[in-house]
């Protein structure tokens, strides 16, 4: 496709992803200068359409980012009144009292939102600002001047399932930039391919990933609770994998419901949407749930190895933000206002560049800044909670955790240093012989669900005739190592339903309905053999997501 001629626009900074850390930074490049020029690019069909987070928001970002927001019709007004944590078991709950918790724990003050709807509105932000959206291109290659991120393509559509341009064929458009922020998300395409070529994660451990599903309900307004927050740990994950989950009362009699299991897990036959639909049916879970209405579903990756994980961010002609980078604090399970901070931060370290005639290097400003600032204070805090669950298990993290919370929040300093994460979350999947296959209760319906019948309320829709945008580098792979050793577990561990071995023996066969696919690129984290690569398919395609 080298040969194909492509029209190119040229930009002051091109961002790629409209989420938080975009937008922010579209929105700061503006304030900074209102004569630079700036294009945002989103694969989503809409600003939103992709975006899927909890979401309790600490204003933090949007205070440093747009400090008259509260006056501006953000979004953004459920204020949590009540914040419980519980230990599940199988039949009841312990309540864990809020008094031990470091503060940095506590979420008053925080806000209940749908981030989809509030990137919704900081679109409308940018855009008055003189910011240019467009959604519905993907971008899905990166253009290069030596070794220099110069642009990226964006917009290719019409492409045959075998690759070669079909009849309604168009070849998108170079996006070039003296600089490119990439704010794709977890696991982002183009990021997962700059972080290899300029080995970014060198001396830095692996990203860690936990994979979050959450469903919307309306329940009985009887038993809905404005503005109340509630996580759980324990069942049913036991020690099967870490994880837990999050109840979140909004408006309108609606509850965010969620659960999210740490992919390092061991059991190749563990199956993480399956553990979901069975944490529903807890007794406290399930009263709440009883005669309500699941109407939305979604999935997603979500970086879990915080400032141990954080690569190295800039490189020639950009930078990485947000979710790219891997700024998530698990504890809080919190990374919106991160996300935020990170784009106000490149977009400064961009237009100062741009104002000295600079252009295509690397913003080392940018580096430092993050490295320093209050997201290095957030993120240092937190540390050596995700690699003591790994390590230790869930109580003796809940207990040395917290104690090393309180440590870092009075004293500044860690009793523990800073811990290692070890190997990747491929890496920790054991092989089948070694594990029981798990017994899950078939969904009944009403309370929980199939995985097809979900998808349908995650709206996810691609158009059939293009290339499979989920890669095998070898074909052969699933079938002939990731089966006899692994049970295959791509079955299991993707919340869309995309993979199936159909046939045994002889027979079996390994089949792609990419069409399901929500985009939470868990297969392209977990796959044992690392053979799954998640591209881009074509722009506006995927799951429509409404208040995600």
């Amino acid at each position: 496709m080298s040969e194909i001629e492509r029209e190119s626009m040229e930009y002051d900074v091109v961002i790629v992803g409209a989420g938080p850390a975009g937008l922010s930074a579209a929105i700061r490049l503006k304030q900074i200068d209102p004569e630079l020029n700036v294009v945002v690019l989103e694969k989503g069909s809409e600003v939103g359409a992709h975006i899927l987070s909890g979401a309790v928001l600490d204003p933090v970002g949007l205070d440093q980012l747009l400090p008259d927001w509260r006056n501006m019709g953000a979004p953004i007004e459920v204020e949590v009144k009540h914040d419980n944590f519980y230990v599940l078991g199988p039949a009841g709950q312990i309540r864990i009292p809020n008094w031990p918790m470091p503060p940095l724990m506590s979420n008053h003050g925080k806000y209940i939102v749908s981030m989809g709807n509030v990137c919704r509105w900081m679109a409308e932000q940018a855009e008055a600002l003189g910011v240019e959206i467009f959604p519905g291109m993907a971008a899905s290659a990166i253009v290069w001047d030596g070794d220099r991120v110069a642009g990226v393509v964006a917009g290719e559509m019409g492409l045959d399932s075998d690759g070669t341009p079909g009849p309604n064929y168009e070849p998108g458009m170079e996006l070039r930039g003296k600089y490119v922020l990439l704010g794709e998300g977890v696991r982002g395409s183009l990021s997962k391919e700059v972080i290899a070529k300029f080995d970014l994660s060198k001396g830095y451990c692996p990203q860690k990933f936990g994979l979050g599903m959450k469903e919307i309900w309306e329940i009985d307004p009887k038993k809905h609770k404005l503005g109340t927050v509630t996580h759980t740990m324990g069942w049913p994950l036991g020690g099967n994998a870490g994880g837990g989950s999050f109840i979140y009362h909004l408006e309108n009699n609606q509850i965010y419901i969620g659960f999210v299991v740490h992919l390092n897990y061991e059991n190749p036959y563990l199956y993480p949407y399956m553990e979901f639909q069975r944490f529903k049916h807890h007794p406290m879970v399930a009263e709440l749930l009883e005669g309500g209405k699941r109407v939305a579903y979604g999935a997603r990756a979500i970086s879990e190895g915080g400032w141990q994980s954080i690569p190295k961010l800039t490189f020639p002609g950009g930078a990485l933000m947000g979710c790219s980078a891997g700024l998530v604090n698990v504890p809080r399970i919190k990374g919106n206002h991160n996300a935020m901070l990170s784009g106000i931060a490149a977009a400064e370290a961009a237009a100062a560049a741009i104002k000295a005639g600079r252009e295509g290097d690397e913003l080392v400003a940018y580096e430092a800044d993050l490295r320093s600032g209050p997201i290095a204070a957030d993120l240092k805090k937190v540390r050596n909670v995700k690699p003591m669950w790994s390590h230790w298990g869930m109580l003796p993290s809940l207990i040395f955790g917290g104690l090393d919370m309180w440590t870092n929040n009075l004293f500044g300093f860690s009793l523990f240093g800073t811990l290692k994460h070890g190997k990747n979350d491929a890496a920790h999947t054991g092989e089948a012989k070694n594990y029981k296959p798990i017994d899950y209760p078939k969904p009944d319906g009403k309370i929980s669900f199939d995985r097809l019948t979900n998808v349908a309320f995650s709206f996810t829709n691609h158009e059939e005739s293009q290339p499979c945008h989920l890669r095998l580098k070898d074909p052969s792979i699933p079938i002939s190592v990731n089966l006899p050793k692994f049970a295959e577990p791509a079955q299991r561990y993707c919340p869309a339903g995309v993979y199936e071995v159909i046939g045994e023996g002889d027979e079996a066969r390994f089949q792609i309905n990419f069409q399901n696919c929500v985009h939470c690129k868990t297969c392209d984290i977990k796959d044992p053999s690392q053979n799954i690569t998640w591209t881009t398919p074509q722009g506006g395609d995927g799951p429509n997501y409404p208040n995600m």
